[in-house]
C-alpha cells in the first residue's frame, strides 16, 4: 500500500470509489448507476454491461480489502429492495420513454448511487464530525440539485409532470438528516412528487409505458421509506468502527489516576452487623441471659386488653431529599408557518381555533407535538401528517393522497369532503367522522387501539363502528387465514 492511501481516510476512498461511478462519460452523457451484483458492480446503459467488469470487479474487490469484511446487512437489503427492484424497474421504464425522461432517470441513478455511497461509509463507521458529516453529504446534494436544474430549464416540455413529479419529491433522499422519524418525511417527499405523477397518469392514459413509468417511481420512494422504517427508525444508524486516517495529534494523554471510590455505608454496617453477631454465637449458653422474662401480663391469651391494642408502629428515618423537585420540561416555542410547500404546525398547546387557509394541491401539512388543540384546514391539498400529539382534532376538506397519524393518543378528524387513505400507526385513540364522499376511503392501522370510524346516517347522526384490534389466525392449504373475532 503507498504512502498516498494510506493517508487517506477509509471513508475519503469510499467516497472517491463511488463518485467515479458516477461521473459523466467524454461525451458528456452521465453514466447509468452501478448494479451490486454478487461478484462486483455492474454498470448498465440502456440495458447493456459496460465492458469494463474486470476493472470494475477489482475496484469492488479493493474496496472489500479496505473496508476489512462484506457490506453492512443494511445496505445488501438498500441493494436488494431499491437499486436492484424498484429502482431498476424505474429506470427501465424512464429508458423505454426516451429523451428527458430519460436522461433524467439516469441523473436520478446517479442520486441513489450517491446515497449508497454514503450509506456504506455511515452504517460502518462511527459518526464523524459536523464538517466531514457535511463533506459526505455534498454528492447527494448536488445531485438533488442537479435534477430540479434539469427541470427548471426544461418548463416547456410536454413531459414536464415527469420531470416534476421526480424534482418535488427527489428530496427524500435527505432523510439522513432527519430525525428521530425520517420515514414519514419520506413518505411527505413522495406524497408531494404524486400531485404530478397523478397528472402524468391522468394526460397520458392512453399512451403506454407512461403509468408504468409514475407507478414504479412512485413504489421506489415507497421502497426507500419501507427500507427506512425498518433500518433507520429514530434517524440514521451510524457504525461502530472508528474513523481510520485521522490525522495524528501525538501520543494520547495518559489515563486519569484511578478515582477514591468511597465505602458503601450499607456494606458496613452489614458487616458490623454480622460481627455483632457471631458475638453473640459465641457466648453459648450465656447467649440468653439478655433476654427478658415474659410474664403473665405479657401474655395475649392471659391478658384480654392487649388484644385490642393497635400494633405499635415501626418508626423509621424519613428518606433523605436534596431539596429539589424534579426538573420541569422546556417548553418549545409553537410554530405554524409555510416552508416551501409545507406547512409545519408544532407545539401547539391549547389553541382551539387554529387554522390553515388557502392551501395548494401540491402542498403538504405536517403536525408534530401538539397537545389540547384543533386545527381547521381550508381547500383541498395532497396530505396530511400528524405525528406526537395528544387530545388534538383536524378538520380539513379534500385530500389528493392520505392523512397519516404516528405515535398520537386521543385524538379526531373529521373529513368534510373526500380522502382516499387514512394510515395509522402507533396510535391510542382516534375517532375517524366521514361524510357520505368519503365512505370510499381505506383505512391501514397497525400497533393501534381504540380506533372509531364514525359514519354519517340519514337523519345527521353518526353510527359508530369501532376498528377490530383482536384477529384470529388459522392455517389453510394455502397459508394462513386470518379474521377479526367476534368479540372486537
Amino acid at each position: 500500500m503507498s504512502n498516498e492511501s494510506k493517508s487517506t481516510p477509509e471513508y475519503g476512498r469510499l467516497r472517491n470509489f463511488w463518485q467515479s461511478k458516477s461521473e459523466s462519460t467524454t461525451d458528456g452523457a452521465p453514466k447509468s448507476a452501478v448494479k451490486p451484483t454478487g461478484n462486483g458492480i455492474e454498470s448498465r446503459t440502456n440495458g447493456h454491461s459496460s465492458s469494463s467488469s474486470s476493472s470494475k470487479t477489482d475496484g469492488f474487490n479493493s474496496r472489500k480489502s479496505s473496508m476489512g469484511d462484506d457490506i453492512t446487512p443494511a445496505v445488501s437489503e438498500f441493494d436488494q429492495d431499491i437499486l436492484t427492484s424498484s429502482l431498476a424497474e424505474f429506470l427501465q421504464a424512464a429508458e423505454k420513454l426516451g429523451g428527458e425522461v430519460a436522461e433524467h432517470g439516469r441523473l436520478v441513478q446517479k442520486a441513489f448511487n450517491a446515497q449508497r455511497n454514503f450509506l456504506l461509509t455511515a452504517t460502518k463507521f462511527a459518526k464523524p464530525s459536523d464538517a466531514e458529516f457535511q463533506n459526505l453529504l455534498t454528492a447527494t446534494a448536488n445531485s438533488i440539485t442537479e435534477i430540479q436544474q434539469f427541470r427548471e430549464s426544461r418548463r416547456s416540455s410536454p413531459f414536464f409532470n415527469h420531470l416534476s413529479g421526480v424534482s418535488e419529491s427527489i428530496p427524500a433522499l435527505a432523510w439522513v438528516t432527519v430525525a428521530p422519524t425520517p420515514a414519514p418525511y419520506i413518505k411527505e417527499m413522495n406524497d408531494a412528487g404524486q400531485f404530478y405523477t397523478n397528472r402524468v397518469l391522468k394526460d397520458f392514459k392512453d399512451k403506454p409505458g407512461h403509468a408504468e413509468w409514475a407507478k414504479s417511481w412512485v413504489g421506489t420512494l415507497t421502497a426507500l421509506q419501507t427500507h427506512v422504517r425498518k433500518h433507520h427508525t429514530t434517524g440514521l444508524v451510524w457504525g461502530k468502527l472508528p474513523m481510520a486516517g485521522a490525522p495524528a495529534g501525538g501520543p494520547p494523554p495518559p489515563p486519569p489516576p484511578p478515582a477514591f471510590e468511597m465505602p458503601n455505608l450499607e456494606d458496613l454496617q452489614v458487616s458490623d452487623d454480622r460481627a455483632q453477631l457471631f458475638a453473640e454465637l459465641r457466648k453459648g449458653e450465656d447467649i440468653t441471659k439478655g433476654l427478658k422474662k415474659v410474664t403473665s401480663e405479657m401474655q395475649t391469651h392471659k391478658n384480654p386488653t392487649l388484644r385490642t391494642a393497635g400494633v405499635v408502629p415501626a418508626t423509621g428515618k424519613a428518606p433523605v431529599t436534596n431539596g429539589q423537585g424534579p426538573k420541569a420540561p422546556v417548553a418549545k416555542p409553537p410554530k405554524l408557518v409555510l416552508e416551501g410547500k409545507k406547512w409545519v404546525v408544532e407545539y401547539q398547546i391549547g389553541q382551539k381555533d387554529l387554522k390553515i387557509e388557502q392551501v395548494e394541491l401540491n402542498q403538504v401539512i405536517y403536525i408534530f407535538g401538539c397537545k389540547d388543540s384543533t386545527l381547521q384546514i381550508k381547500g383541498k391539498l395532497n396530505s396530511i401528517v400528524v405525528d406526537s400529539c395528544v387530545k388534538c382534532a383536524i378538520v380539513f376538506d379534500s385530500l389528493l393522497a392520505s392523512v397519516e397519524f404516528v405515535n398520537c393518543r386521543d385524538c379526531q378528524m373529521q373529513v368534510m369532503g373526500t380522502v382516499p387513505t387514512i394510515t395509522i400507526d402507533k396510535v391510542d385513540g382516534l375517532q375517524m367522522y366521514l361524510n357520505k364522499d368519503s365512505l370510499n376511503v381505506e383505512i391501514v392501522s397497525a400497533k393501534s387501539s381504540a380506533l372509531n370510524v364514525m359514519v354519517p346516517k340519514a337523519d345527521g347522526d353518526f353510527a359508530e363502528h369501532p376498528v377490530p384490534e383482536q384477529f384470529k389466525t388459522t392455517i389453510g392449504q394455502k397459508g394462513l387465514i386470518t379474521t377479526a373475532t367476534e368479540s372486537v
